[in-house]
């Protein structure tokens, strides 16, 4: 949609995005936001009540599109391994913009302040679901899918708060690679030969082959 499309609230909420994203969110107040944004606080106050309101509406709508991202990569791409390369490359190249936003919001959200608790939500339901249902459907065991896309979801998150603290880009890329290579191995030969031995084994939801006979961890 380009600006001309937008209503008076979305445009005044993408600058708002952008300008968060630029400073961070700290103590900022309406006046320094409208102010940054070339609004008055009068509007932002008429359109979203609160500074606590435009907050929560600056994390829906940076959610939301991540999410509509995801959604329109695994439609648009027949190797689920290819669409999250993709989308791990859209959320790498904005990583310098808006990790710090997510993760200063997350942080509010860790501490139960109401204007994130859609985030705190989100964190904790918002992507677990998605990807425990796309383990399944490549045959992944239902447990164990779940704890997979748990897995990934961290490793995701780490490997963005590194990017954003080292701007170490090669670096977690290349870790990004080896982790969906690892995955990638799982959910298409999940029957080969486990390499870890019982006693040690952390997975007891999985199974897999172990001294040439199918073994249930515990």
């Amino acid at each position: 949609m380009t600006d001309r499309g937008l209503t008076a609230r979305e445009r005044l909420l993408a600058k708002t995005v952008a300008f968060l994203a630029e400073h961070g969110v700290g103590d900022t107040s309406l006046r320094t936001l409208a102010a940054g944004i070339g609004t008055s606080h009068r509007m932002l106050n008429y359109h979203f009540g609160s500074r606590d309101g435009l907050l929560t509406a600056v994390v829906e709508a940076v959610e939301r599109g991540e999410q509509e991202a995801l959604v329109e990569l695994i439609a648009t791409h027949e190797d689920p391994f290819e669409a999250s390369r993709a989308f791990w490359v859209r959320v790498a190249d904005r990583a310098e913009v808006f990790a710090p936003l997510f993760f200063e919001l997350s942080s509010h959200a860790m501490r139960g302040q109401a204007h994130a608790e859609p985030l705190r939500r989100w964190l904790g339901e918002g992507w677990i679901g998605v990807l425990e249902q796309g383990y399944e459907r490549s045959g992944v065991p239902v447990g164990r899918a779940r704890t997979l896309a748990l897995q990934s979801l961290a490793m995701a998150r780490g490997l963005l708060f590194e990017l954003a603290t080292t701007k170490d880009r090669e670096a977690v890329d290349l870790a990004m690679a080896q982790w969906t290579e690892i995955v990638r191995r799982e959910v298409e030969a999940p029957d080969r030969e486990c390499p870890i031995p019982d006693r040690q084994c952390t997975f007891p939801d999985r199974q897999c082959s172990n001294r040439a006979s199918t073994v249930h961890h515990s």
